[in-house]
């Protein structure tokens, strides 16, 4: 079997970095906590000028958080250790001073629609449909919620945080505002995202890094906002509905 990973490859200004897991791409602690390392050097790296992010495999980017940690989970500080991976991708992205291209080539759910809403501009395939299942075993999506509804809106994200059972179509989020562009296949994805990113990699490194303040305006307070929403995860990951939910993973 595959060992997760994450790895970095950097060619004519443009950093690629892709996560994978076996299990679907979920994302445990230590793949987290690579991610949000990796996201941030490349940031602060000179000969970077642009990121692509990207997952392994073919028909799903992301599967969210890895249900085996989060069964194992046994106490609050725990539970909020274990979310506050997902917060420091987040905030890695954020204040990220490149522009990150996100490539989503198939179903995210979760967690995973909280990175694809953190990238600056994402292109995904007609496989890519979302779901925000959270609350289909006891918690909710608070980590990511901020980011989702940066993109989605109120609405959007709320309409898709409650109807947990449901995924929703690239195309209903492209409409949304989640995709930029949505691709019949991976390979016409890929070849979209690439020249998207050599194209960019022609802008003035310095505008971009100002735009991307500009965009990210008003989230200033998401190094004190995600943790709180970090807290709540790893309180409600204990009640006894989501303990009797998860044994359902086992």
């Amino acid at each position: 079997m595959t060992q997760p990973y994450v790895k970095e490859h950097i060619e004519n200004g443009i950093s690629t970095i892709e996560f994978f897991h076996p299990a679907h791409n979920s994302l445990p602690g230590d793949v987290l906590a690579k991610l949000a390392k990796t996201i941030t050097e490349a940031g602060t790296n000179d000969a970077v000028k642009v990121i692509i992010l990207k997952s392994g495999g073919d028909r799903t980017f992301c599967a969210g958080a890895s249900f085996k940690e989060l069964i194992n989970i046994e106490d609050e500080a725990t539970g909020k250790t274990f979310f506050m991976g997902f917060a420091n991708v987040i905030n890695a992205m954020r204040k990220c001073s490149k522009f990150i291209i996100g490539r989503v080539q198939g179903k995210t759910v979760g967690g995973g629609v909280g990175l694809a809403s953190s990238v600056d501009y994402c292109m995904a395939t007609k496989y890519a449909s979302i779901k925000l299942s959270e609350l289909n075993i006891g918690i909710g999506p608070f980590v990511v919620g901020p980011a989702v509804e940066r993109k989605l809106g109120l609405s959007g994200m709320s309409q898709i945080a409650i109807d947990a059972n449901t995924f929703y179509e690239p195309q209903w989020a492209k409409e949304k505002g989640l995709f930029a562009s949505v691709f019949e296949s991976t390979e016409a994805l890929d070849k979209a995202v690439q020249q998207f990113a050599e194209h960019l990699c022609t802008y003035n490194p310095e505008a971009m890094k100002e735009m991307k303040k500009v965009f990210w305006r008003g989230t200033e307070d998401w190094d004190e906002l995600l943790p709180e929403r970090a807290e709540i995860s790893g309180r409600l990951v204990l009640s006894e509905f989501t303990k009797e939910t998860l044994k359902r993973f086992k």
